[in-house]
């Protein structure tokens, strides 16, 4: 989702049908505010959060939003979906829509059949630092596996795996063994079921993935599957996810 940004003067022309050539008047008579400052310069860029007023009047006041959700298996990390349960169902409908805000989207997807952590958020920059190859935020998932997790496996998570049919080769991944056929896989990619595919590349199908972190965020142990809750870490700081966090 792309940030809506915009010079002041065509926000105000649009927003209030003045004309932009009569909203440098507007700013030279000190009657518009921007953040709870008073504004002066036309071309001053604001975006769909920046608090706006004009002789008082509050003209926009969105504010940013950031949920975590524990999505069970079977729940798509949609918007909308015509034959399932999505994830912005569960926050208007499992938690009594406490959580739920229409211009929300989801910040990295889990398939159907994967649980675990899932972020949302009104904020565009902030889910395109989370999501962006370039910031290297790691992804940490718990997979349980159909046979036991060699260390040939965990050689090859490390190097990297080839895929064929993108003519790629995935970054390396670190991939620690819980038990015999549980593993924990750290990740900075998000490729299309990149896990299910490099266990595949050893036959070893995967029975659940689970993810427990993105980053600095962590499911909260006491989320039950289909909980949410609202993000008031500090860690968030202006639509970002500060990296010396």
């Amino acid at each position: 989702m792309q940030s809506k940004k915009s010079r002041l003067d065509r926000y105000l022309s649009v927003k209030t049908g003045t004309p932009k050539g009569d909203i440098r008047l507007l700013l030279a008579q000190k009657r518009v505010q921007v953040d709870g400052r008073v504004a002066t310069d036309a071309q001053q860029v604001i975006d769909q959060f920046s608090h706006i007023a004009l002789d008082g009047e509050i003209l926009q006041s969105n504010i940013r939003r950031y949920v975590m959700l524990n999505k069970p298996v079977g729940v798509v990390s949609a918007t909308k979906d015509d034959q399932h349960t999505t994830a912005l169902d569960l926050l208007s409908e499992y938690n009594n829509g406490e959580f739920y805000a229409p211009d929300l989207h989801i910040v990295g997807r889990l398939d159907l059949n994967s649980s675990g952590l899932l972020l949302l958020t009104n904020d565009g920059e902030w889910s395109r630092y989370l999501m962006s190859p370039e910031n290297k935020v790691a992804k940490v998932y718990e997979v349980t596996v159909e046979n036991p997790i060699t260390d040939e496996c965990i050689q090859a998570f490390n190097d990297g795996i080839y895929f064929p049919f993108e003519g790629i080769t995935t970054k390396p991944a670190k991939l620690e063994c819980i038990s015999e056929c549980v593993g924990r896989v750290t990740l900075e990619e998000g490729r299309y079921h990149q896990i299910k595919r490099m266990f595949g590349r050893f036959r070893n199908p995967v029975l659940k993935l689970h993810r427990s972190a993105v980053g600095k965020f962590q499911l909260d142990d006491e989320l039950l599957p289909g909980q949410a809750k609202t993000l008031s870490d500090q860690r968030i700081v202006s639509g970002k996810l500060s990296p010396d966090s």
